[in-house]
């Protein structure tokens, strides 16, 4: 199956700089940046006495706006980094390109998920440790579906909300579903959720469930009280682990464009300590950052942060070495 691939023009910017990659097939890289505007098709009803919310954009557009925002990042990735106390990427030879998006086409709901899945096998095939910019969150569920002979991993879902949801509307692969769906995966061997708070679409069959499936539930008020350090002890043992994160995870001061904000999410350096003891433990697989909506945000922040995490994931796998080869 071909895949169907916005290049990366002249005119568009590319992820910090990096180099583009116009074709999987020919993918020479330790990290390979992809964005895919994946939307699900279930519909909200909205009650008859209520308004519509006026439309804001969607997470669609997200890559391209990210990237835009990523550019400030561009001419100080080999300077002195203080979150990793020398440079982010160790001083290793490591090659990141970015790979442009991925065309999901409206209404074609199947089509976009093999779209989405032949891409992902081909930047596995290659060797690439694939950096995901979404689309809404139920981008992780056919990208997981593709790791299938890759397992057993650990996902390391960073949400406000359990997400565990059946079925919406007959879809499966929704925002409202990536914690059931990964869970049931038989080549995911644990499923850790940190950053749980508030009230969302889960109701007490929907948290029974998660038990039941061995879901690791950190709330975010445990993460602040006890520190990331205490709740990493709780973190499944794996070799391998998948980082996927839902916007409204992070705290709306560093990420105020999503469209359910609460109060209390994860800070930056909770983050950044989360993503070195997830390195320290084992491989880092594939990452994913989701349901941000430009339209919604403030001063761009969350475009800056995630740009910023995204960074900081690289940089942990170049510090454990896990990409790259020594200079």
């Amino acid at each position: 199956m071909a895949v169907n691939i916005i290049p990366l023009e002249a005119n568009r910017p590319r992820f910090a700089g990096f180099p583009p990659c116009g074709d999987l097939d020919s993918l020479n890289a330790d990290v390979a940046v992809i964005g895919i505007p994946y939307q699900a098709p279930h519909e909200i009803s909205i009650p008859e006495d209520q308004e519509a919310v006026p439309e804001t954009g969607t997470e669609a557009d997200a890559p391209t706006v990210l990237r835009r925002h990523s550019l400030r990042y561009e001419h100080s990735i080999y300077n002195y980094d203080f979150e990793f106390g020398g440079q982010l990427l160790a001083g290793r030879d490591i090659r990141v390109v970015d790979c442009g998006d991925l065309i999901q086409v409206p209404g074609a709901h199947q089509s976009n998920l093999e779209t989405i899945t032949t891409a992902i096998r081909r930047i596995l095939e290659r060797g690439a440790v694939p950096i995901i910019f979404g689309g809404d969150h139920g981008t992780p569920i056919p990208v997981l579906r593709v790791y299938k002979d890759r397992g057993p991993f650990c996902v390391v879902q960073i949400d406000a909300h359990l997400d565990f949801i059946d079925e919406r509307n007959g879809i499966k692969e929704s925002y409202s579903s990536v914690g059931r769906r990964a869970a049931e995966m038989p080549w995911v061997s644990g499923l850790y959720q940190i950053g749980l708070r508030g009230v969302g679409s889960a109701r007490q069959e929907e948290f029974d469930a998660a038990r039941s499936l061995d879901s690791v539930m950190v709330r975010a008020e445990e993460v602040h009280r006890q520190g990331i350090d205490t709740v990493l002890t709780r973190l499944p043992e794996a070799q391998q682990y998948y980082i996927t994160i839902c916007a409204d995870g992070l705290d709306p001061s560093i990420a105020p464009g999503v469209h359910y904000p609460e109060p209390g999410g994860l800070s930056y350096f909770e983050l950044v300590d989360l993503f070195r003891g997830i390195g320290r433990r084992g491989k880092i697989i594939g990452y994913d950052f989701t349901s941000w909506v430009p339209g919604l945000d403030v001063r761009n922040l969350t475009a800056i942060f995630a740009s910023r995490l995204a960074l900081n994931v690289i940089g942990v796998m170049a510090h454990e070495g896990q990409i790259g080869r020594s200079s």
